[in-house]
């Protein structure tokens, strides 16, 4: 890690925020104005329902007034961007020629709902000067293990050599050149039919290790089965490890140049789990213990995307409280600061607003102005160029007021976003 005076002067103007923040000034006058350009942006995830539609099976106006709700709220939290989960698992949102309709439209896997949510998404957030990014999931497939409750068109049951179940999901296997191909091709197709300002991934690149904290069910001695793709393409790699990170990176780079090609000056941005890796696993690494390690557990090396401008931005999800000992928000903004420096990929940073004042969490989440402290935290760096809120159901319900807090701390005024 590069240290010079600017960054010296950097680090003891953030400390000396963090101290003010806690002898109880959470907003500093040198933090109250910010950029004219910076990322205010929203997650609004269909996933199992969690943001939108409430449920499966509204009608399509209905539906359609739920969406254009979550699009006006972000307006008048002055947000300026939406990213859309668009292919939750291996389906569509859009009328797709390679894949189902999404149940969670529905509630039935491959029926059409009568409307075309991204277009109409697209349409409407331009309307309102929001920007859209569609989000997409490359690899999860379904939230269970019976592809017999797939559509029998499916591509996963047309290819069961492409399947993997693992943890009580079922996944596409990244190993295989054939399946990387046919989820870039998917993804383009909405990059090609609508103006969509960015493709947008998550953190599921290879899924999470079972024996932790996101699987509270016993899967003991569990493995993801990819032992004959393996045997087929990983000979030139020292261990499957290494193989499986160039796996993803070529996904990474693959669906990059299919963006340029198929709609240019559509950016592309990835938002991974917040720790690249622990100092003591690699001096490269963060100040931090977390259980976690994204190069090592999901195989994603964030760093390197990030160095090689093979995104055009990124957004790493600390979804930690200041001072959290094992993942300390100030730490890993700082160190996040420090990777994008001097590269052409910006930094925004992904926020928790879903923890706020939820049962079992740390005690600074039920204080409404702890999210409003890590934004003028941020201020002190010049790298931050702005925050993604997770997710849209809690901005719409704003937990203690701390969205509120926000706004009337730092987004007094409109902001357009980057470019």
């Amino acid at each position: 890690m590069v240290t010079d005076a600017a960054t010296v002067s950097r680090r003891t103007l953030a400390l000396g925020t963090l101290a003010a923040l806690t002898t109880g000034l959470s907003t500093p006058a040198y933090a109250s104005g910010r950029h004219h350009r910076e990322m205010r942006g929203v997650w609004l995830a269909t996933v199992a329902n969690r943001d939108w539609p409430s449920r499966p099976g509204l009608p399509p106006e209905e539906q359609r007034a739920e969406l254009i709700a979550h699009l006006d709220r972000a307006v008048a939290d002055r947000l300026n961007t939406v990213i859309f989960q668009v292919r939750p698992t291996a389906d569509a949102l859009w009328p797709s020629p390679y894949e189902p309709w999404s149940e969670y439209l529905t509630g039935t896997q491959g029926r059409d709902p009568g409307w075309d949510p991204l277009g109409t998404a697209v349409r409407e957030a331009h309307g309102r000067g929001l920007e859209l990014h569609a989000w997409f999931n490359p690899y999860r497939i379904a939230n269970h293990t019976d592809p017999g409750r797939l559509t029998p068109d499916h591509p996963a049951r047309l290819h069961p050599e492409w399947v993997v179940p693992y943890g009580g999901k079922l996944y596409y296997n990244p190993g295989l050149p054939e399946v990387r191909r046919f989820v870039r091709l998917a993804m383009l197709d909405a990059v090609a039919k609508y103006p969509v300002d960015a493709v947008h991934f998550d953190d599921y690149f290879y899924p999470y290790p079972v024996d932790d904290y996101f699987y509270p069910y016993p899967v003991a001695g569990q493995t993801f089965d990819d032992d004959a793709a393996y045997d087929a393409y990983g000979g030139a790699f020292d261990d499957r490890a290494a193989w499986r990170r160039d796996n993803i990176d070529r996904l990474v780079r693959e669906v990059a140049a299919g963006i340029r090609r198929v709609r240019p000056g559509t950016r592309f941005g990835i938002s991974p789990f917040g720790v690249w890796r622990n100092a003591a696993t690699d001096p490269a690494g963060s100040d931090t213990q977390a259980g976690v390690q994204t190069y090592d557990d999901l195989y994603a090396d964030t760093r390197t995307w990030v160095r090689e401008h093979w995104i055009d931005y990124i957004v790493p999800q600390i979804y930690w409280n200041i001072g959290f000992p094992a993942a300390d928000y100030a730490k890993l903004l700082d160190w996040w600061a420090a990777q994008v420096a001097g590269t052409r990929t910006r930094l925004y940073v992904g926020e928790a607003l879903y923890k706020v004042g939820a049962a079992g969490q740390p005690t600074a989440w039920q204080d409404p102005a702890e999210l409003s402290r890590h934004l003028t935290l941020a201020d002190a760096y010049p790298q931050v160029r702005g925050h993604v809120f997770f997710a849209a159901q809690d901005v719409a319900r704003d937990p203690l007021g701390a969205m509120a807090r926000v706004v009337a701390d730092h987004y007094r005024r409109p902001a357009r976003p980057p470019r």
